[in-house]
């Protein structure tokens, strides 16, 4: 696992949080944890976050993909309820199905912590989250330094209804307009790399002079990377990414990517089990857990390859 002063503030947070869980949890509580997808990096880091945390707290849990599905995010969540769970850990599709799923296990009885993706319903014991608005703003700020704030931009968005992500967009949009740079183009590609390809694609169709892009994603931001080799602009188009994903840092380090926006999702499932626990334990947990974000270029991206 890399290691950075990021790490090390992630850490911090987390003890200071939740200092007294250096013990087995007591009562042999069952937790369950529906993610969205298990073929994107930073989902399968969270889960390993979860499982992890889960394995030293003496915590038995089930992991299950919704697999980009939501009506297959509810029949699980459903599922795991009927099973019969102490706490539902969440990281739903988006925030209107997330809501659903919520909803249900509010109905059993059943406390919910939501990681890193906000719900529009449904009552949740905490919701562990990166700033996502600061990031897209760091985001914003360096695509102004790429660029000396002039010319257009372009901003590839999540699969929308995702009221965190679109906090991303909201910080990018407000820190590169405001340095000078005009945003001609913005087109969700539902977190995909294919699809991140293909609405670049169209994108430099439209707007041939496109000189950076903002992806809420780094699949997306990957597969916009592949758009622009193809299109031969490499040169012309510099890509920001979010979440720094393995393949992104290497990306980065070779001079593919231009930067990324560094989330801790290891941290963030972690975090997630510690809430459900001292909730159960009858403590008193934030209603809301900021998990710190950094910016990575080419001048920092060995300290997270470390």
């Amino acid at each position: 696992m890399r290691r950075s002063v990021l790490v090390a503030i992630c850490l911090v947070v987390g003890l200071s949080l939740f200092s007294g869980l250096a013990f087995a949890a007591d009562g042999n509580y069952r937790f369950g944890y529906v993610v969205q997808d298990l073929g994107n990096q930073f989902w399968v880091t969270v889960a390993q976050g979860i499982k992890d945390r889960c394995e030293e707290l003496g915590i038995e849990v089930t992991v299950l993909d919704a697999r980009t599905d939501p009506a297959r995010q509810l029949a699980i969540t459903e599922d795991l309820l009927q099973r019969g769970i102490d706490a539902l850990l969440i990281s739903p599709w988006d925030s209107d199905s997330g809501g659903t799923c919520v909803e249900a296990a509010n109905r059993a009885g059943v406390p919910v912590v939501v990681v890193d993706i906000g719900v529009s319903s449904g009552e949740i014991v905490s919701l562990v989250v990166s700033d996502n608005y600061g990031g897209g703003k760091l985001a914003g700020e360096y695509a102004v330094a790429l660029t000396g704030g002039e010319g257009e931009a372009a901003h590839i968005q999540c699969q929308l209804g995702y009221k965190l992500l679109q906090a991303r967009g909201d910080g990018f949009t407000d820190a590169a307009e405001a340095g000078g740079l005009k945003i001609v183009a913005r087109q969700p590609a539902d977190s995909q790399r294919s699809l991140g390809m293909t609405v670049m694609q169209n994108m430099l169709q439209a707007h041939p002079n496109i000189k950076v892009v903002f992806c809420e994603n780094d699949e997306m931001a990957l597969g916009a990377l592949e758009a622009v080799r193809l299109a031969r602009k490499e040169n012309q188009v510099k890509i920001i990414g979010f979440d720094a994903i393995a393949d992104a840092l290497q990306s980065i380090k070779e001079g593919g990517l231009a930067g990324s926006v560094a989330q801790q999702p290891y941290e963030m499932g972690r975090i997630g089990v510690d809430t459900a626990v001292k909730y159960l334990q009858g403590e008193e947990v934030p209603e809301t857990i900021y998990v710190p974000v950094q910016l990575i270029t080419r001048d920092n991206v060995d300290e997270f390859l470390k």
